[in-house]
């Protein structure tokens, strides 16, 4: 039985904890600030270093589709079991995670998509408004409004993104895009090569620096009053009777702590703490990867491949290159390989790249639920809630995510915009 209460009922914590330092958990904290908490942040290495650091940290909510989608049913099954391929889906994790592929599956279907994609909107509308939120607060939570460009090498790659486009806006969401030829793209922005004959321009989107915006945000958590315990492992979080059910933190080194109230937002580590409070929805790490390189020509703004799986963003001197979806273990090493395949993809369509340059090789694990949707709001255990489960779009809903759980957390209410994600789904 749901927890939430009215807000008569629900005393307001004093104290709340939130387990995990990615974008997700310092919004959740931030938020929880604003309504006068008192808030520490636990994480078990630093401030991003799961799949906050590396992403593309694009905000673009025209394209922050439920993962799960008919194209993937389209594409085959036997490419996904190809190591070079842009989805790739290793033998090993079917083996240990085919309740999950059957899910995931089964929701690339066209109705199973368009509910998804209801259930996001309400997201999709407030993403950004809640960024430039945060952005106004501080100059260096910095977010960048840029139009994203598109490159193609025929018609026919043009063709399945602008049918995706087509589909979203058949949500409702507005979709500001423009077809493009091969040199209006090229113009736009001329690190695309030769190789690139026809384009897209989507506009309306923003991006950040992922690893600086974290940072500066968790900087302001703490200015606010709020501690960090970083590099101190959780492992577990009970509920503790004689305390009036005040949940607790439990250590790996022994040591606990009791709060008012604990937000789980460990990212694809999230099975590990939220099985034990009722967390049985079907998540496994989608691991993507990223590197970076210096190029002569730096892009604009986001640039964006399709059909290769590869999006490239200018963070500061140098272009990160990001791509790749491989379904596996979270705690699993760097694949060199994955990394050659991101290059692979890409090396045709950009122009005046130092190749040799390439570093900051990166690999992290993203949450993904096998039905493209979040896991937001109150756990089966009172005091503690769940905020995770986004896929690739953690950045990009996640501090709407994170406001919204902590106006839950305060007031014992569930918002409307968060029934869908209930994380006690199956």
């Amino acid at each position: 039985m749901r927890h939430d209460r009215s807000m008569s009922a629900h005393p307001a914590p004093r104290t709340v904890a939130v387990v995990g330092a990615g974008m997700i958990g310092l919004s959740t904290a931030w938020f929880l600030q604003e309504h006068g908490v008192e808030v520490v942040v636990v994480d078990r290495r630093a401030v991003a270093a799961g799949a906050s650091w590396g992403n593309t940290g694009w905000v673009t909510p025209t394209l922050a589709t439920p993962l799960p989608d008919p194209a993937v049913l389209r594409a085959g099954i036997r490419g996904l079991l190809d190591r070079q391929s842009a989805i790739y889906l290793p033998r090993s994790t079917i083996a240990h995670e085919w309740r999950f592929l059957l899910r995931f599956i089964g929701s690339c279907t066209h109705p199973a998509w368009q509910r998804s994609m209801a259930a996001l909107r309400p997201l999709q509308d407030a993403a950004g408004e809640t960024f430039e939120q945060l952005a106004g607060t501080a100059d260096d939570l910095v977010v960048t409004s840029r139009d994203v460009h598109c490159g193609f090498e025929s018609d026919e790659q043009a063709d399945g993104l602008l049918e995706a486009l087509r589909a979203v806006a058949g949500t409702g969401l507005a979709v500001d895009m423009d077809l493009l030829t091969g040199a209006q793209v090229r113009a736009a922005e001329p690190a695309m090569s030769e190789r690139v004959s026809v384009g897209v321009r989507l506009g309306g989107q923003r991006y950040i620096d992922p690893p600086r915006f974290c940072e500066a945000l968790a900087g302001q958590v703490s200015a606010r009053g709020g501690k960090l315990l970083l590099g101190s492992a959780v492992a577990s979080v009970a509920s503790v009777a004689e305390d009036g059910g005040r949940p607790a933190l439990a250590f790996e080194d022994g040591q606990s702590e009791r709060f008012d109230a604990v937000v789980l937002a460990t990212g694809a580590w999230l099975p590990r703490l939220g099985r034990a409070h009722g967390v049985r929805a079907q998540l496994v790490a989608g691991r993507g990867y990223s590197f970076s390189v210096r190029t002569e020509r730096m892009p604009g703004g986001p640039t964006y491949f399709p059909a290769a799986k590869v999006a490239c963003t200018p963070l500061a001197d140098r272009l990160r290159i990001t791509g790749t979806m491989e379904f596996g273990d979270v705690e699993a090493p760097l694949d060199m390989r994955r990394i050659n395949t991101v290059e692979r993809n890409v090396r045709p369509l950009l122009a005046g790249v130092d190749w040799s340059s390439r570093s900051d090789e990166w690999v992290g694990g993203r949450p993904v639920t096998a039905d493209g949707r979040p896991l937001l709001g109150a756990s089966a255990t009172p005091g503690v809630y769940i905020a995770g489960g986004h896929g690739m779009w953690g950045i990009t809903y996640g501090p709407l995510s994170g406001k919204l759980v902590a106006g839950q957390v305060v007031s014992g209410v569930r918002p409307e915009a968060l029934a869908p994600f209930d994380p006690l789904r199956r």
